[in-house]
Formats: C-alpha cells, sequence, structure tokens
C-alpha cells in the first residue's frame, strides 16, 4: 500500500493555527467605483495592514497572504510596476509594526528573483522580525506547482522521494499545517496558491472584495472553522 497523509490537524481544540488568504478583487473594487487599479491595489494593502494589527487578538500563530503570484508578471508592465512600488513602501512603512507586533515575516516563493532593492529590503526586514511569536507568511513571486516541483527536486537529490520528504522541503516546512484557506471576492479556485498544504485545509469563498475585507471578516471565518468538523480523510 502506499505512503498514507502526513498532514495532521494542526488546529487545537477546533482553533485555527493557521490561516491563508487569497486576497483577490482589488481591481473589482476599484472598478465599481471608476477608479484606477492602483487605488485598489493601495486599499488593499491597507487591508493587509488591518489584519497584521489585528493578528495577536485573533489567537493564529500563522497567517499566509497571497501577494504576488509567478503568472502576475503577465499583467501591464504598468500594473506590474505599481505592485512592486506599493511592496517597497509596505515594507519601509510597516516594518516597525511588524516589530511592535510581535510579528515574525517569512517569504515564501521565488522572492530572490525580484528586483534587487526589494530583495535587500526584504532580507533585512526578515533579520529585524525574526524574533516574533506569530508569523506572517507572505507569497512572494509564489507558483504552487514551483513550490512542489522546488521540493521533489530536492527530496530526490538527497536520495528519498516519499510524501515526507517532499513537504521536509516545502517553502511552508516550518509552519504550522494550513488549516484554513479563504478566498475573497466571490471567485472560487485555488490559482496555483498552496496546492499541497490545502490537501485537508478547510476552505472558504466569500463574497467580500479584498479591500473591504476586516479583522471581524477573518473572526467569523475563525467562528465558522470551529463549528466544522475534520475528518482528514477518516470517518
Amino acid at each position: 500500500m502506499g505512503e498514507g497523509p502526513v498532514q495532521t490537524d494542526g488546529s487545537v481544540e477546533g482553533r485555527a493555527r493557521h490561516v491563508a488568504i487569497i486576497m483577490d478583487g482589488n481591481g473589482r473594487w476599484a472598478k465599481k467605483r471608476a477608479l484606477p487599479r492602483a487605488v485598489g491595489h493601495q486599499r488593499g494593502v491597507e487591508a493587509v495592514r488591518r489584519l497584521v494589527r489585528g493578528l495577536g487578538p485573533m489567537g493564529l500563530d500563522c497567517l499566509t497572504l497571497y501577494a504576488f503570484s509567478s503568472e502576475n508578471w503577465k499583467r501591464s508592465e504598468d500594473e506590474v510596476d505599481d505592485l512592486m512600488n506599493l511592496m517597497r513602501k509596505f515594507i519601509k512603512s510597516d516594518l516597525p509594526d511588524f516589530v511592535a507586533n510581535d510579528v515574525k515575516l517569512k517569504i515564501i516563493g521565488d522572492w530572490q528573483g525580484l528586483a534587487p532593492d526589494i530583495v535587500a529590503m526584504l532580507e533585512d526586514a526578515l533579520a529585524q522580525t525574526a524574533n516574533g511569536s506569530k508569523t506572517l507568511a507572505v507569497a512572494l513571486n509564489y507558483g504552487g506547482q514551483n513550490e512542489i516541483a522546488r521540493a521533489a527536486a530536492r527530496a530526490a537529490e538527497a536520495g528519498e522521494i516519499t510524501t515526507r520528504s517532499i513537504e521536509a522541503q516545502l517553502d511552508t516546512h516550518d509552519l504550522p499545517p494550513l488549516d484554513l484557506l479563504i478566498r475573497t471576492s466571490g471567485e472560487v479556485r485555488l490559482s496555483n496558491f498552496l496546492l499541497w498544504q490545502a490537501a485537508y485545509a478547510e476552505m472558504l469563498f466569500v463574497e467580500t472584495l479584498w479591500p473591504d475585507f476586516k479583522p471581524e471578516h477573518l473572526a467569523e471565518a475563525l467562528d465558522n472553522f470551529a463549528r466544522r468538523e475534520r475528518r482528514f480523510g477518516g470517518r
């Protein structure tokens, strides 16, 4: 028989430890208001800021956010430039908040392939927040299929390809198992995000556009999670 699933229940007494969010709807938020897409992305950053500041009271150990996918490079050059500049501003302006809120930053994906100045800023932020007790993991230049391929290649180099050896090589190997994956904006798909980690995660798709997503929406999602019965393939 094949090797069974290695995912275990990461929750504690119904509490989610690790939540991931596909932050979708910035463009539609702006379009509804006849505003440039860049404004929607700016408001999306404000939504991230609200969640980071409320991370402690939520009781989460880790929040993972899908910030920039490897497929996002297909967008217009102007939009990609806007997103990169927003990233620069966010890191520079919000790093003190990370430290003050005891938040450890983690980056997943091929982030070292970003612009050199952004890489340098991220490396500094990672160093300054290394002792935080709660983790904000940000997916940058990330694709789930690519992550699995990279992990499998490293496992093969080590001489053993099993679910456990691959999982040990994932970008998220040092994070709690994923409990809940949320997507905003009403779209119902994973868009190449945390494909391995989502195998036994609960999923929640909400209509709220990302710029309108507030800590109370996350609290409602956590209440929803607490009422679910997780079987992990069992009965």
